[in-house]
């Protein structure tokens, strides 16, 4: 296949496609329009379907009626839409529907500025459904990122029949690099449990950490399907035995699991007392500022996260067991951080952000870890 020059948003399409991705809806939105376009140019050649909706809630809507009727279904949106999709996030987690969100951040707060990066819709992804219930979120680095973690978000969303997010922003989505399909990291795909023998329950499932196996709407067994609180039947409930198990169960079948799709690159350096912390685009600048550190004789090492959410804990206090300071980089004015705080609350954890508009440059984190 060789190599081209691709973006981000074109990564995702290739990803989705790989994945085995049969429905698209969404509703233009920059940086994030030219997914719905690449979706267009492929998704009905591969025997797909492709819908752009009235709005970002009609294309949610979309997605839920299609992954509920069998299809591995994506939508992607940039932060306002996220606030749309809201409350289809909420049905997607308790009527425990696979659905791929892709969110590529714009500068915010509002509608924001449409043609600038930030990184301020993080947390906003993990709180942004009532009831509070855990999502995953994935957060690419580069194109050839953007295409393995898609992959992997699918392939999360069919394991634990839930919403997961794969989040990048506009310098990652919009900006093109080289890419060697050759060398791309290809996961196995993975798809739903199928009820295969029995009594069909729709939300019956093995243990307090269980995923129920699936039936698509429209076969042969009736399948019944609500966003009220149910019990196994899917019959609604106000049985409070009933909904505390639904709802330890929904955040156990995530959290419990973390350590299975926990995604990051540790750049460690044997005799570093620092240790750097940070995500996405970000992550570019700050292997730069570290080579710049080490060459001047500043031992440091890097961590990378690629699993937002739920926060990777395991991974986070082994890479800063040796550290006497941890400093977190972030394109918001401190998100991540507050976890990584929570996490790590015995040891000093510094923070550096900005979210004018641009992106954080090598020499402003190699200031930071440099400043007494």
């Amino acid at each position: 296949m060789g190599r081209i020059l691709i973006d981000g948003n074109e990564a995702v399409v290739r990803g989705a496609l790989y994945a085995g991705c049969r429905f698209f809806a969404g509703y233009p939105i920059t940086p994030a329009s030219s997914i719905l376009s690449g979706m267009l140019e492929a998704l009905p050649p591969a025997g797909g379907m492709v819908m752009q909706g009235e709005d970002e809630i009609a294309s949610i809507g979309y997605c839920l009626g299609a992954s509920m009727a069998g299809l591995k279904a994506m939508t992607a949106t940039s932060g306002p839409g996220i606030s749309l999709y809201s409350e289809n996030i909420s049905f997607a987690i308790g009527s425990e529907i696979p659905l791929m969100i892709v969110n590529v951040m714009r500068q915010g707060p509002s509608t924001g500025a449409a043609t600038r990066g930030a990184d301020g819709d993080v947390h906003f992804m993990r709180w942004g459904n009532s009831g509070g219930l855990p999502v995953i979120v994935l957060a690419p680095t580069s194109a050839p990122d953007c295409f393995t973690l898609t992959v992997h978000a699918f392939n999360l969303a069919e394991r634990f029949r839930c919403p997961v997010f794969v989040v990048s922003n506009k310098e990652i989505g919009m900006t093109r690099e080289t890419v060697d399909l050759d060398r791309l990291e290809r996961p196995p795909v993975i798809d739903r449990a199928i009820h295969r023998e029995g009594a069909f329950l729709p939300f019956a499932a093995q243990g307090p950490d269980g995923v129920p196996p699936f039936l698509p709407l429209g076969g042969s067994v009736p399948v019944r399907q609500t966003s009220s609180m149910h019990g196994p039947d899917g019959y609604i409930t106000t049985d409070p035995h009933q909904i505390q198990a639904l709802v330890e169960r929904l955040t156990n079948k995530v959290e419990a699991h973390v350590d299975e799709f926990s995604f990051y690159d540790l750049d460690a350096q044997a005799d570093a007392r620092t240790l750097l912390v940070t995500y996405g685009v970000t992550a570019r600048a700050a292997r730069t500022a570290v080579s710049r550190l080490r060459a001047q004789g500043t031992p440091v090492s890097l961590l990378v996260l690629k699993t937002l959410w739920p926060v990777p804990e395991r991974v986070i206090r082994r890479a800063a067991r040796h550290a006497d300071r941890i400093l977190v980089v972030e394109m918001n004015l401190g998100q991540l951080v507050h976890e990584i705080r929570r996490v790590l609350c015995a040891q000093q954890v510094d923070f550096f952000g900005l979210m004018c508009g641009r992106l954080i440059r090598p020499s402003e984190i190699v200031q930071e870890v440099c400043r007494d």
